[in-house]
């Protein structure tokens, strides 16, 4: 019988393997390709481009059983980290003055046992300038963007990300960063966590989404009207781009729309947007957002519904190919 790592043409007699006989680089290869695509794609990959029949089933069994291995292994090393400084311990000396970016949010995917479960993602990167279009203007400026994102990915309760999260931060030196800055929509879970890991930072509500809540907001107060709506929209984007919360919040009870107000008020000290630029904070949470969009990609695609015991460990892996930290992770365990 031939060795898994035979090539074989599509025309070729499609072998049934089983898990064990597979090299240990092979199985590398086809775990890391299962946590972009999945099995039955993956499968069709190696057929077509490696010319290498591998059973969509054989993928599947190599995935489960060095997934949990390497799920495993991380968790491990997470449990094994120092935890935050607590409340009036004396707080981390910053080391270095490369600005770091924290960026947190969640997910839904669909279980077998309890139906849609949230996932919990969290992504660290270096803080860079470009030239992007101003927030309110059409004219390009430089603004502060994510690079050299690293991510994690928890299903379970903020509790049990938390470790997670801190371990990732850990791992790229920022609690030791002279500047750090999370940016994140206005979820009262994500803030609570940035109150007890990240203390120092400067917390940015994403401009996208507080942008979001003006537009229902005009939609509410000018339902057909809409030359006065995209006007009305218009002076409260400048306005809350100045950072004048107290004269939204004002025109926002006058349009009766007290619950919007409520909002903004709530997060006035992270949507000092224009000072925020003028200190080269990022804006915006694109680094999370497109990672949630990578991670639904394979863990919410069309009909899928997953185990609840198999979802950590595809989520690991997610996280170690969208991180480039793989390769590390798997010689690790």
């Amino acid at each position: 019988m031939p060795s898994a790592a035979q090539v074989f043409s599509p025309l070729d007699e499609q072998w049934v393997l089983n898990a064990s006989a597979y090299s240990d680089e092979m199985a590398q290869r086809m775990v890391w390709l299962s946590a972009i695509v999945p099995y039955a794609k993956c499968a069709a990959v190696f057929a077509r481009i490696g010319e290498q029949i591998v059973p969509s089933t054989s993928i599947w069994r190599q995935t489960q059983r060095h997934g949990n291995r390497l799920s495993t292994t991380l968790a491990h090393q997470q449990q094994a980290t120092v935890e935050p400084a607590q409340e009036g311990d004396r707080p981390v000396e910053p080391h270095h003055n490369h600005p770091k970016g924290i960026s947190l949010d969640g997910g839904m995917v669909n279980t077998r046992e309890e139906g849609w479960r949230e996932f919990k993602l969290g992504v660290v990167f270096d803080i860079a300038a470009r030239f992007e279009c101003h927030p309110t203007r059409k004219y390009l400026v430089k603004m502060a963007h994510g690079v050299n994102m690293h991510y994690t990915a928890v299903l379970g309760s903020k509790a049990e990300f938390e470790p997670a999260l801190w371990y990732l931060a850990c791992q790229h030196h920022v609690p030791t960063a002279a500047h750090q800055t999370v940016v994140a929509d206005g979820a009262v879970w994500i803030w609570d966590s940035v109150d007890y890991l990240f203390p120092q930072a400067h917390g940015v509500v994403d401009w996208y989404h507080a942008r979001q809540h003006l537009v229902e907001a005009a939609r509410t107060l000018y339902p057909t009207d809409d030359t006065h709506r995209h006007q009305w929209l218009d002076q409260m984007c400048d306005t809350l781009y100045a950072g004048d919360i107290p004269t939204l919040e004002a025109a926002l009870i006058a349009a009766d729309i007290p619950d919007q107000a409520c909002y903004f008020v709530t997060h006035q000290s992270r949507m000092q947007y224009a000072d925020f630029r003028q200190q080269g904070l990022p804006l915006g949470s694109g680094t999370v957002e497109s990672g949630i969009k990578q991670f639904k990609q394979r863990l919410s695609g069309p009909g899928m519904r997953w185990k609840l015991a198999n979802v950590q460990p595809m989520a690991t892996l997610c996280a170690a190919v969208l991180s480039d930290t793989f390769d590390a992770l798997w010689l690790a365990a």
